[in-house]
C-alpha cells in the first residue's frame, strides 16, 4: 500500500467527495483529512492509502489538476525529517 499526500484542496471538500474522486483510479483503503476544529471545514490537505498501481495511476492523473476551484497536488507521503524515530 502507498500513502499519498494530497494538498491544495478547497475548504468545501468533504471526505465523500475526495473518496469519489480517487475511486475512479482504484479502491481507497484509508483516508485522513485535516479539518478545522470549530467549523469542520477542510484545512486543505489529506492523506490517502491505496494499492501501489492504483496510487500511481491516481498520482499521474490528478497531480496538478484543478478540482472544485483548487489546484490539487498529489504525491507520495514522505515523513518529515526529525519526527519520530529512536530515542536516546
Amino acid at each position: 500500500m502507498i500513502t499519498l499526500s494530497v494538498r491544495g484542496l478547497p475548504r468545501s471538500t468533504t471526505e465523500e467527495s475526495l473518496t469519489a474522486l480517487f475511486t475512479e483510479y482504484g479502491v481507497v483503503r484509508s483516508l485522513t483529512m485535516a479539518k478545522d476544529l470549530f467549523s469542520g471545514d477542510c484545512k486543505g490537505f489529506a492523506t490517502i492509502g491505496m494499492e501501489g498501481h492504483e496510487a500511481r495511476a491516481a498520482m499521474a492523473a490528478l497531480d496538478g489538476r484543478e478540482w472544485n476551484g483548487g489546484l490539487v497536488r498529489v504525491g507520495p507521503d514522505r515523513p518529515r525529517p526529525g519526527r519520530g524515530g529512536k530515542r536516546r
